[in-house]
């Protein structure tokens, strides 16, 4: 095969990100087919793009015979029913996260992929991250010992819309599901147990809305190794994203990258340079070598990295903070997952 052809669905922000970085950086893939229920919108990107194929029902994308994988970039409640889709149709998928809100829809739609023996990639880009990546490297290799502890920082700028948030499924759904991937990923073990803690610090609206803004998240690992992420909806010096495992044998740490390294100092102090604004500058990286890995495996030249069970788990995670933070108690991920 020398071109993999690429269908993608959802020409939103995510979609055309993934579109581009296609177009730009990895030649072994071509998006041949684009699908959104805004099909105005849709054709716009298309030929902007120069997409051929262009449709407002993603059914045609999966019968498309140009297509040989699909890039599921819509929203969250039609995530797990593509999936079944790409595999009814023999397409090799990529979904971003979350597969679902829930773990019995998750299932079905892993045990459909699996069953037609498709690739089936979830979305979680920050194990792609460089920074993240060497730091996975070295706590693998044993260069910080028997991991002890895990601290995880991660605030956005600013807090999303409202409308957003009330589809969202909550901040542990939406946003800490990343950590809670992280957080797997670093230590290489399951987490066993949960306990969170929260509130409306930033938009009242957030809390009209049903859920928090600001979070602390306590994880106890099946190898005794504790976990601690905090989330804030919004950080006013920019997106933060901040990393530390500490061990028997040392520490890594991760810190924010910045747009450059120079800093100016006079009699006023220093200057720094601002963190990058948001996802999309600071994982620009990570997105191009997710797809080129989804790539390898749709094609046989590696295996899946991130699989339908790395979706799965981040899920019940979360599901186990949500029960913690309504009953104000530790909650064991078995519990969600009996």
């Amino acid at each position: 095969m020398s071109s993999l052809g690429l269908g993608i669905i959802g020409a939103g922000r995510i979609g055309q990100l993934h579109l581009d970085n296609v177009r730009r950086h990895i030649p072994e893939a071509t998006v041949v087919a684009l699908a959104d229920i805004a099909f105005e919108h849709a054709k716009a990107v298309a030929a902007e793009r120069g997409v051929p194929q262009v449709y407002a029902d993603p059914a045609a994308v999966f019968e498309s015979p140009d297509v040989d994988a699909i890039l599921i970039c819509s929203s969250t409640d039609t995530h797990a029913g593509l999936i079944e889709a790409g595999a009814k149709a023999k397409k090799h998928v990529f979904c971003e996260k979350p597969i679902a809100l829930d773990l019995a829809t998750i299932d079905r739609a892993v045990a459909a992929a699996e069953a037609a023996g498709i690739t089936l990639q979830v979305g979680f880009n920050r194990r792609f991250d460089p920074n993240f990546a060497e730091a996975k490297r070295q706590v693998s290799e044993g260069k910080v010992g028997s991991v002890h502890l895990l601290r995880i920082a991660s605030r956005d700028p600013g807090p999303p819309p409202i409308e957003y948030v009330k589809l969202s499924g909550g901040l542990f759904l939406d946003m800490t599901i990343h950590d809670f991937d992280m957080a797997r990923y670093i230590v290489g073990d399951e987490v066993e147990e949960v306990f969170a803690v929260g509130g409306v610090l930033v938009d009242p609206q957030i809390g009209n809305a049903g859920d928090i803004d600001t979070g602390v998240v306590v994880l106890r690992f099946g190898n005794g190794a504790i976990g601690v992420i905090d989330n804030s909806r919004e950080a006013v010096y920019g997106y933060d994203q901040r990393l530390e495992v500490f061990g028997s044998g040392g520490m890594i740490s991760v810190g924010n990258p910045k747009p450059h390294t120079a800093v100016r100092s006079s009699r006023d102090g220093d200057s720094a340079p601002p963190l990058l604004h948001f996802f999309l500058e600071r994982y620009a990286e990570s997105f191009i070598a997710e797809l080129r890995a989804f790539i390898d495996a749709a094609c046989g030249r590696s295996k899946v990295p991130v699989t339908g069970a790395d979706g799965r788990a981040p899920v019940a995670m979360a599901l186990a903070a949500k029960r913690s933070l309504q009953e104000g108690r530790p909650v064991r991920v078995s519990e969600i997952d009996g």
